[in-house]
C-alpha cells in the first residue's frame, strides 16, 4: 500500500467536486508536466470514467502503458460518499502484463482548521509500477489539485 497526503485551503465538499468532475480532472490529474483527457464520465457507483494521460512530446525516456505517449485507463466508482469518501477500482488499458490487474485507490477527505486534508491510498499496484514512482506521482497530482482550488477560489 501506498499513501500520500496533503492539505488544502478549501472545504471537503469543494474538494469532492473536484475529484467527481471530469473537466476538474483533466486539469489536475494528470501529473507532472503531463497532460489529460477524460473519454467517458458516469457519476454512480457502479459507473465510473475512462482517462488517458499523455506524455510530453519532449520526455523521451517515458513509455506510455497504452501507447507510446499514452496511459489510458477505466476506473469504477466503488464507494462515493460525498464531502468524505471516494474509493475507486482502476485497470490499465494496455496488453503489458506487468501492468495489467486491478489496483484500488481510496481518497479520504478529513475537514482541518484551515480546509480539507486529503489522504490517498492505493492497494494492489501492477507489479510494473514502482511504488516510489506512484508515490512522486501521486504527490504531483496532489500539488496541481491544491492549485486548482486555490485558482478557482481567487
Amino acid at each position: 500500500m501506498t499513501e500520500n497526503f496533503i492539505d488544502i485551503k478549501a472545504a471537503p465538499e469543494e474538494v469532492y467536486k473536484a475529484f467527481v468532475d471530469p473537466k476538474a480532472l483533466e486539469i489536475w490529474q494528470a501529473p507532472g508536466g503531463m497532460t489529460a483527457k477524460v473519454h467517458w464520465f458516469e457519476l454512480r457507483v457502479g459507473g465510473g470514467y475512462q482517462m488517458s494521460v499523455f506524455y510530453p512530446d519532449t520526455d523521451e525516456a517515458s513509455q506510455g502503458k497504452t501507447a507510446s505517449k499514452e496511459d489510458r485507463y477505466t476506473s469504477r466508482f466503488v464507494e462515493l460518499v460525498p464531502g468524505k469518501k471516494i474509493v475507486e477500482a482502476i485497470r490499465f488499458d494496455t496488453v503489458l502484463p506487468d501492468f495489467q490487474g486491478e489496483m484500488r485507490m481510496e481518497v479520504e477527505l478529513e475537514p482541518i482548521a484551515q480546509g480539507t486534508r486529503v489522504t490517498i491510498r492505493f492497494h494492489d499496484l501492477p507489479k510494473g509500477i514502482k511504488e516510489e514512482d506512484n508515490e512522486a506521482g501521486t504527490q504531483s497530482s496532489l500539488q496541481k489539485l491544491a492549485a486548482y482550488l486555490q485558482q478557482k477560489r481567487n
